[in-house]
């Protein structure tokens, strides 16, 4: 036991330090956070889309920008489209599973807006689809993948791509990414010497 132990926190340690070393990273970060602010100072929102651990972390950043993250400030347009069990039930009964997202999209989306759409894979049906209604709405994609990317790399304007194949490390990755967009984004959108 104590040797699987210390063999989860080598790897994670191992995942962190290729993420740190990796400058198209930090391009991408930045180039996420401008789409991001783009959008709310333009009216729009942020949407967040993703199953099982991935929903919970769409659910989890949504949270942190409509509320607050590091500090009091107003609240930041952002929607988990995981949490409305009537309209994923009703999508899922009336068109499949795999349009659960892509529904929403269509029916919330706006030019310029973002979607954040997040899978292990990058094959998740449900979310490939949800990519492929954003930029026909001219919503701007955002992708969470592991090391392949998948097929979502295609249909995405930034994708970040955990260097690992195991989804705990890849779903470790996307959670420290995500807490530091929504940090940026808090940042940017409301200065904290402003509040």
């Amino acid at each position: 036991m104590k040797s699987y132990i210390e063999s989860e926190f080598s790897k994670a340690l191992a995942n962190f330090q290729l993420m740190a070393a990796d400058a198209e990273l930090a391009t991408d970060l930045i180039g996420a956070v401008n789409l991001c602010t783009a959008a709310l100072r333009n009216g729009g929102k942020i949407m967040f889309a993703g199953n099982g651990g991935s929903a919970a972390d769409a659910q989890h950043w949504a949270g942190e920008l409509v509320s607050r993250f590091y500090y009091d400030r107003p609240g930041l347009a952002a929607v988990a489209l995981t949490t409305d069990s009537s309209i994923l039930t009703a999508i899922g009964n009336d068109y499949g599973y795999d349009y659960t997202f892509a529904r929403q999209v269509e029916a919330l989306g706006r030019p310029g807006d973002v979607l954040v759409a997040i899978s292990t894979s990058g094959n998740s049906p449900n979310i490939l689809r949800a990519a492929e209604a954003a930029r026909t709405t001219g919503v701007h994609v955002i992708g969470f993948t592991g090391n392949s990317g998948g097929k979502l790399v295609a249909d995405c304007e930034i994708c970040f791509r955990i260097p690992s194949d195991e989804t705990p490390r890849i779903q470790e990755g996307h959670e420290f990414l995500g807490h530091m967009l929504c940090a940026l984004i808090e940042a940017e959108m409301h200065p904290r010497h402003a509040v």
